[in-house]
């Protein structure tokens, strides 16, 4: 998620350099190995808005822009709560942070519950909101436990495991998903003018179970991560402006705000959250057309696993061809070829045009850690209120599958795709660009 490439991009300051060095000789295998089930967690529980798309599409028989409110409740989060959650992380510290997110989490899977028993869209979209500003929250405080919990020259093997088990997170979630959400076949308005009350009832009541029962579980499970950490001593990370002022001190702007590579980075970072967000909230609907696999939406859902699954094959990948080819020519190449697998899904029909999309899932591997990295690039003193600006950009991610929803209903799902491909033609450019932007 951002979904998964959150994970390895918060700069690490000086002081945590130093705590690291600290603490070489201290064993953080067991707390790394706890904190590293937080990126499968938020990985997780974003990657399930895939499944609850199609679900709550049918049982409130919505149009495809109102389902993609689900995406924006979502990822609107990051933008309302980004700031205030570094504020919080300031005031009270990482660990009791990361302590209150996994809560408000929990909250908001619970949530579900009644959202599910009144048969509430708006209640639902108010527990996604909770639910992403949790995980927010996590996101802040978290990723820089990964970077000093051992050896500094080990830091980027440790974030890219975090990245793996996030994506990790997002394989697993569809099938999840589809096993215990979209297990209950919602029938239509027809489907249920016939039943007789009772049967009706009986429906109901298992509709709003499918819900109900994996949320609570999940609300548990988050409960139980909670009381795991609490239990561990973790480092104390400070915060260190002098250390990071001297990176960019030779052209110290006085703000990010006037520096056009980190702002054009930051519309990068909106384009790339939004067409991946996008692409996958519309996997099952668009397994489901008659002329692409004609999928029932439990069956779709296993495959929405393979787009996700192809992200983290494609981080493993990029470690490698991230140090022995240019970023930027890198990302340039992803974003070229995910464009182009999209616009052969969008030409093509059957199984070229299914499994086209979901490859679009490899090449979007490696882009958030690298437009990150191209963006906040000789910011120096700045590189906080940089990254904050990047991490706000996430909204794309609310507000680009609307857009994409209303061309849905308007000409149809197959040609929306439209919509990520003028994502990743932007991205392209960025990549191509990015060094010049000074």
């Amino acid at each position: 998620m951002y979904r998964h490439a959150m994970a390895g991009g918060v700069p690490v300051s000086g002081s945590a350099a130093r705590s690291s060095e600290q603490s070489s000789s201290t064993n953080y295998t067991v707390p790394l190995v706890v904190l590293t089930s937080l990126f499968f967690m938020w990985g997780f529980l974003t990657c399930l808005n895939d499944i609850l798309i199609p679900h709550l599409k049918a049982i409130f028989q919505l149009s495809y822009f109102r389902a993609m409110l689900i995406q924006s409740a979502f990822f609107i989060a990051y933008a309302v709560m980004s700031i205030p959650s570094g504020r919080i992380v300031s005031r009270v510290g990482h660990k009791r942070s990361i302590l209150v997110g996994l809560g408000t989490m929990a909250i908001a899977c619970m949530m579900f519950y009644p959202a599910a028993a009144q048969r509430s869209f708006p209640m639902f979209l108010l527990a996604l909101f909770v639910l992403a500003s949790g995980i927010t929250l996590l996101q802040v405080a978290a990723n820089p436990f990964v970077a000093i919990l051992g050896k500094p020259e080990t830091a980027s093997s440790r974030l890219t495991l975090t990245q793996a088990f996030n994506s990790l997170g997002t394989f697993v979630a569809p099938f999840f998903g589809s096993m215990l959400i979209l297990a209950t076949a919602v029938k239509g308005a027809d489907e249920l003018a016939k039943l007789a009350p009772a049967d009706l009832d009986a429906y109901h009541a298992a509709e709003a179970a499918s819900v109900q029962t994996p949320y609570i579980g999940l609300a548990i499970a988050l409960a139980v991560l909670a009381v795991a950490i609490s239990l561990f001593k973790l480092p104390t990370i400070e915060d260190d402006g002098g250390d990071s002022a001297v990176a960019g001190a030779a052209r110290d702007r006085g703000s990010a705000w006037r520096y056009p590579r980190l702002l054009l980075g930051a519309l990068a970072i909106f384009m790339y959250v939004g067409g991946e967000v996008s692409i996958g909230s519309f996997l099952v609907n668009f397994f489901g057309e008659k002329d692409i696999a004609a999928l029932k939406e439990a069956d779709a859902a296993k495959y929405v696993s393979f787009y996700w699954g192809g992200a983290m094959v494609g981080r493993f990948v990029g470690t490698y061809t991230l140090r022995r080819f240019k970023p930027n020519l890198v990302l340039t190449t992803h974003a070229i070829g995910a464009a182009a697998l999209v616009v052969v899904a969008m030409l093509m029909s059957g199984d070229v045009a299914m499994w086209s999309i979901l490859a679009v899932g490899l090449f979007n591997s490696i882009m958030f850690p690298t437009i990150f990295t191209l963006a906040i690039d000789g910011l120096g003193r700045h590189t906080s209120q940089g990254s904050g600006i990047l991490c706000t950009a996430i909204v794309g991610g609310g507000l680009i599958p609307p857009i994409q929803g209303q061309l849905a209903d308007a000409v149809g799902i197959h040609h929306a795709f439209v919509v990520p491909v003028i994502c990743y033609a932007y991205i392209a450019w960025y990549g191509l660009k990015a060094p010049k932007l000074d």
